[in-house]
């Protein structure tokens, strides 16, 4: 079935249509940029815009980056404060006039991967990690979501969370070199392997491409390997929840 899947970040809003079947894309990702308030009735606006675009009418899947408890930002994430308590399901569905399945975005990019891409049979324990704005994290146990772990938010020295530090944010804010950021990065790495011992690390998002880059500086001994659907998984991932997990997962 075609879904619309909708991923929101700190920076970008994008869609695209998607086959659930075989988590293909059907059409090109339309960008608009988050609104520099980052709240509420800006984004749903964009939202909006993005369900316009593509003169949908269906269901919609869609990530959205903080943490969430049946459809409700209980987080604020990188975006604005006024989030927190907004139930998120409630009003991209008014705005859109659509069903809205609303999970985390870092969840949706590993059901993506679970499901369609180099996640695909494994079993164990594995912890995806979106790197861009902050860093996300999905986990699964033999491929099923276990959701709403937010593993940068963990506090790190005088940063309020290790994401502010060691995100693909923080490597282009402060112009760091791959080697400088993949040390900061395998620091992260290494809390993520003591707290939650995984099996396997999936890497995804925009710097998931790179991986070679900075792969040498990445020393934990769980194994880490690159997601391979990188900046599509969100979108992928938030298109297949939708059709699959409609009421669980948000």
């Amino acid at each position: 079935m075609t879904v619309l899947g909708i991923d929101i970040g700190g920076s970008g809003m994008k869609g695209a249509l998607v086959d659930t079947v075989t988590g293909e894309k059907l059409t090109e990702r339309f960008r608009i940029p988050t609104p520099e308030s980052r709240k509420p009735k800006p984004m749903a606006r964009v939202f909006k815009e993005i369900v316009d675009h593509f003169d949908y009418s269906g269901p919609v899947g869609c990530g959205f980056p903080t943490t969430l408890r049946h459809g409700v930002c209980k987080s604020k994430g990188n975006l604005h404060k006024k989030w927190v308590n907004v139930n998120v399901k409630e009003l991209f569905s008014e705005v859109s006039g659509l069903p809205v399945t609303v999970i985390n975005d870092a969840d949706a990019a590993g059901y993506a991967t679970m499901n369609y891409g180099v996640g695909k049979g494994r079993k164990g324990f594995v912890v995806m990690i979106t790197i861009g704005t902050g860093l996300g994290s999905g986990v699964f146990w033999d491929g099923e979501l276990i959701p709403n772990f937010e593993l940068g938010q963990i506090p790190y020295k005088e940063y309020n969370k290790i994401e502010m530090w060691a995100a693909a944010s923080a490597k282009e804010k402060e112009g760091l070199s791959y080697e400088e950021w993949g040390k900061r990065f395998n620091i992260f790495l290494e809390y993520v392997e003591v707290i939650v011992s995984p099996d396997l690390i999936i890497l995804g998002g925009g710097t998931s491409k790179d991986f070679d880059e900075y792969k040498d500086f990445i020393t934990i001994e769980t194994p880490v390997i690159p997601a391979g659907l990188q900046n599509h998984a969100g979108i992928i991932g938030a298109a297949a929840a939708a059709m699959h997990h409609p009421i669980t997962l948000d």
